[in-house]
């Protein structure tokens, strides 16, 4: 059975917070006044842009559209269909981006797996990127959700130690790079939030009978934590709004669980030297946890690592009769299902490990057919008819 919420919510009427906060302060002034002093360039948030609200009542802009997209290379290599439901996503709410060539990892993984780095170098990848952003007239959307909770990280250092700035502007100059901050740091999973009554505007397949769990990454929200989006309306604002907006919006109920804390079990250094603990913990800790007390019919997550652990983890558990069994994706797949998108051109869900298909037949998608649809697309690529799929082949 879910867990009861109401315990755990304060009543809206009593949810107090804002500028006074003193968890609060507002990082813009320093960023600013920073430029002011020529120590860096701010890239501007560009219009249109929505404001949001974040934990202890700054506003933050969400810009809508001219965005320089920040892939992920956990995306990229193990859940292709996450970054395509994103671009689709975009793609067909008709707003314009850049897919870049020249973007580098952010070395995340070497930051927080093995502290072998240092924080000049880090910082200088990390404004490395914001400058290639910053030349292509683009504005950064970063796509994973450890590259986004690093950055927040490395802004914070650089606004406060006038050393590391100088460290960082002259690695930068070898390079033949600007000092350019972003005047947000974006993730994808805030624009989702931003954009998700157009989003809803859109979609064809209802998801009224789609219960959901969410698992809100580390990453995102307990790195730099203020600058994580809250929302009154979603649990009291007691816990992150993006993915549980996203999915109330599209009609799908969210049900709660006990463990909606714990990390997925990723972990970075346990993935690398402790596999086991970390597929135990993903299965044991987090996915038992939600069949026994919300029995979803998805998981839903914002974070390359916690979809890949949710999702691959299981196998192990169910070889051993675990309790286990539930589908796993990004809420940007889940939209762009919504939406229309295909489950295989688009969202790519053959990627997946966890049984997704009783979930497509729920949400009213004969997968079989998709999945005719799709070898036939492959075919006429192993034969060079086409060479690539095109929009006109996925839109």
């Amino acid at each position: 059975m879910p867990i009861p919420v109401e315990a755990l919510l304060k009543k809206k009427e009593h949810f107090d917070r804002g500028p006074h906060d003193p968890r609060s302060e507002d990082f813009h002034h320093e960023l600013f006044e920073l430029e002011k002093q020529g120590e860096w360039i701010v890239s501007r948030v560009p219009e249109p842009w929505v404001p949001v609200e974040t934990k202890y009542g700054v506003t933050k802009k969400i810009p809508k559209a001219h965005l320089w997209h920040h892939k992920s290379c956990g995306q990229c290599g193990h859940i292709p269909g996450y970054s395509t439901s994103i671009f689709w996503v975009m793609r067909k709410l008709g707003y314009d981006y850049n897919d870049p060539r020249d973007q580098t990892s952010c070395t995340a993984w070497n930051y927080y797996a093995s502290a072998t780095s240092n924080a000049a170098a880090q910082a200088a990848v990390a404004m490395r990127n914001f400058a290639a952003a910053y030349e292509s007239g683009y504005f950064p959307l970063i796509h994973c959700g450890t590259s986004y909770g690093h950055y927040k990280e490395v802004r914070e250092e650089l606004l406060h130690h006038g050393e590391l700035r100088a460290q960082v502007r002259e690695i930068l100059g070898k390079l033949g790079k600007q000092m350019v901050m972003p005047e947000e740091i974006v993730h994808y999973s805030e624009w989702f939030y931003a954009m998700r009554h157009e989003i809803a505007a859109l979609q064809v397949r209802d998801f009224s009978g789609i219960a959901a769990t969410v698992h809100p990454a580390c990453h995102y929200y307990k790195l730099v934590e203020g600058d994580a989006i809250y929302d009154p309306d979603v649990y009291g604002g007691q816990r992150t709004a993006i993915v549980t907006g996203v999915a109330e919006a599209l009609g799908a109920e969210v049900r709660n669980y006990s463990t909606w804390f714990d990390c997925c079990g990723f972990g970075f250094r346990h993935i690398l030297v402790q596999r086991d603990f970390t597929r135990s913990f993903a299965t044991l800790r987090k996915i038992e946890r939600m069949k026994e007390e919300a029995d979803p019919d998805v998981v839903l997550t914002h974070d390359t690592g916690c979809v890949t652990t949710l999702d691959k983890s299981q196998f192990a558990a169910m070889a051993h009769g675990r309790n286990v069994g539930v589908p796993v994706m990004s809420e940007a797949q889940f939209a762009a299902l919504a939406m229309g998108a295909h489950p295989y051109k688009v969202c790519q869900l053959h990627w997946h490990s966890a049984d997704y298909r009783p979930l497509l037949e729920k949400m009213g998608i004969d997968w079989e057919a998709a999945w005719a649809e799709f070898q036939q697309d492959l075919k006429r690529l192993e034969t060079g008819e086409k060479q690539y799929l095109t929009w006109d082949d996925v839109g």
